[in-house]
């Protein structure tokens, strides 16, 4: 798929501005904060509901205005569907489908699928469990759009319980620890479903991961990949077996079918049982301690953690290998996703822009921002725009 048509108003630096795409490479060109990144931005906004730059959306609504909007045309073989979000801090945002509100923006997902390498990338390696946790899950939603909904389903089970848990110790100890057994069901059932899919994404997404990293540092030793949970009996089950490789990349394992089942199956019951092995501790501490949101992505470089221990080179190879592999999968399954490389051409050296520039030479459509022509391998030579003093200058041939 690709994006033809983009506009936005109100968004971060940007009054208005409107950009015909075509498919194959675009340059944006352009000096540090003259918009460039704000309108890739607002591209992957439309594919995930989540900025890549910032955790909350006030920062994405101009300075004075109430509200951004954006909008945006995407052509998926053949088929033409106009997107359009309105962001709007401290209310719900909206969304349309060719000027047709949904009930839900995250109904719009799958619309339009991106995959974005920016800096910021760098906190995959050496960032908190929080950042991998949500590299899955986008990555989730772009398999299968239908993980929002359970996603979102999870964290609203986890506000409850934890709130819960909080006031469990009080003169209603005895009253609320009675509903906390409803709300372990609750946990044990959502999260467990939320685990399965990222452990079987993991296994489809490995080999692509060590692939991409041999190819954009063949010098090093090998990387890995593999789930990681606190819950012992769960962590087992982020080994794959032997005779995995050969169904872990069908897209069924994300989307609800037999090899999700099962494992979902399996997790509910041991995600259970350590709830109420552990519910005392959860108790005197007011959080909860078992589910996803206290798993990891764990990245190994040779016989150890990367964390800690990747220089600064291995830690941007694998940045970059997570996102080459994200994008080879979603390839893999029929899914063509826009690639986005916002800024990051000056932070490679040789070897890794051209492997990012030969694996980008096989979308449909990438999107690339630089201060510089220079910054841009000369594989990646599209169509070109120069962003400067609050404009988006026509496009011209490089």
């Amino acid at each position: 798929m690709y994006v033809r048509e983009l506009s936005v108003t109100d968004f971060r630096s940007w009054p208005q501005a409107d950009l015909h795409l075509e498919p194959g490479v675009t340059v944006l060109v352009g000096a540090n904060g003259q918009g460039k990144t704000n309108l890739v931005e607002a591209v992957g906004y439309l594919a995930t509901l989540s900025s890549h730059r910032v955790s909350s959306d006030a920062p994405l609504v101009r300075r004075g205005a109430s509200a951004a909007v954006i909008r945006a045309t995407a052509v998926n073989e053949g088929r033409e569907l106009t997107v359009q979000v309105e962001i709007q801090p401290g209310k719900a945002n909206r969304a349309r489908v060719n000027r047709s509100p949904v009930p839900r923006p995250r109904e719009i997902l799958g619309i339009v699928r991106t995959v974005v390498f920016a800096p910021e990338d760098l906190a995959l390696v050496r960032g908190d469990p929080g950042e991998r946790r949500a590299f899955l899950d986008d990555l989730l939603v772009a398999r299968a759009p239908r993980w929002a909904g359970a996603r979102s389903e999870y964290d609203k089970v986890l506000r409850q319980r934890s709130a819960l848990l909080k006031s469990a110790r009080s003169a209603r100890g005895a009253r609320e620890a009675g509903t906390l057994e409803v709300w372990d069901a609750h946990l044990a059932r959502t999260g467990a479903s939320l685990v399965a899919a990222r452990i079987l994404l993991t296994r489809a997404l490995a080999p692509h991961v060590t692939s991409a990293y041999a190819d954009v540092a063949p010098e090093s030793v090998p990387v890995g990949a593999r789930y990681r949970s606190r819950v012992e009996a769960v962590d087992a089950l982020g080994h794959p077996a032997p005779d995995d490789a050969a169904t872990a990349a069908l897209p069924d394992d994300v989307t609800g079918g037999p090899d999700h089942a099962a494992l979902a199956e399996q997790v509910e019951e041991t995600l259970l049982a350590e709830i109420g092995r552990r519910r005392d501790q959860e108790i005197d501490r007011g959080v909860c301690l078992v589910g996803p949101h206290r798993d990891d992505l764990e990245l190994t470089l040779g016989d150890g953690p990367a964390k800690g221990y990747a220089s600064h080179g291995e830690s941007w190879a694998l940045a970059l290998a997570l996102r080459l592999g994200g994008f080879e999968l979603l390839r893999s399954e029929g899914s063509e996703p826009v690639l986005i490389l916002d800024d990051v051409f000056a932070e490679l050296d040789a070897r890794r822009r051209d492997a990012l520039a030969r694996t980008a030479a096989r979308a449909e459509q990438v999107l690339v921002t630089a201060a510089v022509d220079d910054d841009v391998p000369a594989g990646l030579r599209g169509a070109r725009f120069v962003v400067e003093d609050g404009t988006v200058r026509d496009q011209v041939a490089s």
